[in-house]
């Protein structure tokens, strides 16, 4: 188990070293995503005039208010709350994100499936995972939203938040077949027939 502190953009070695069980704290850049993003993105072909290569998104559709540009505010939006949602109904987007827009990292909640898994081991990629309900926390590690595009999508837009200090947040599914979810899975299912047992039932 090792602490990571990563700068983004990061390179394919950067997130290969990551190990399930491991720690990452993120710092510069995080990009804000949901599942409207990525439907108009990868189903419905727009694009972004941002370069996501080696960068970290988050499962995010953030709680702001419209304000008046300033060097504070440069994208005419303060964070008022800005949380992780469950990443699950997402699942099909992890391989468009990296192999389209070569994103490295997701930050979410809740994991992925064997589809992102696969992702991760083949293209070089992590899942962070950040613990639910800890949304006013998160809202502390960023330091302004940068910039937005895709805003008619607004709340669901593509937001740049400039970061200090982003976690720590726990790898959970890495690029060597490593998945936190799969083995909490396995221990229950063990432990359950284990108690089964102990009673009698037959499974």
């Amino acid at each position: 188990m090792a602490h990571h502190e990563l700068e983004l953009p990061v390179t394919e070695a950067q997130v290969r070293a990551l190990r399930v069980d491991d720690t990452v704290t993120l710092q510069r850049t995080l990009y804000g995503i949901r599942d409207a993003t990525q439907i108009h993105l990868f189903d419905r072909g727009r694009t972004t005039r941002f370069d996501l290569r080696g960068h970290a998104v988050i499962h995010t559709a953030p709680n702001v208010r419209k304000v008046e540009v300033s060097a504070a505010c440069p994208a005419g939006y303060a964070p008022v709350c800005i949380g992780t949602t469950t990443s699950d109904r997402m699942e099909r987007f992890t391989r468009p994100l990296m192999a389209q827009l070569g994103v490295r990292l997701i930050v979410g909640k809740g994991g992925l499936r064997e589809g992102s898994q696969a992702a991760f081991a083949e293209l070089g990629g992590a899942y962070l995972a950040i613990v639910g309900g800890t949304a006013a926390l998160e809202t502390t590690w960023i330091e302004a939203i940068e910039e937005v595009d895709l805003d008619d999508l607004n709340p669901e837009s593509l937001w740049r938040f400039r970061i200090r200090d982003f976690g720590p947040l726990l790898v959970a599914m890495d690029s060597h077949g490593g998945s936190l979810y799969r083995d909490v899975q396995a221990a229950a299912a063990a432990r359950r027939a284990e108690v089964l047992a102990g009673l009698g039932v037959r499974p």
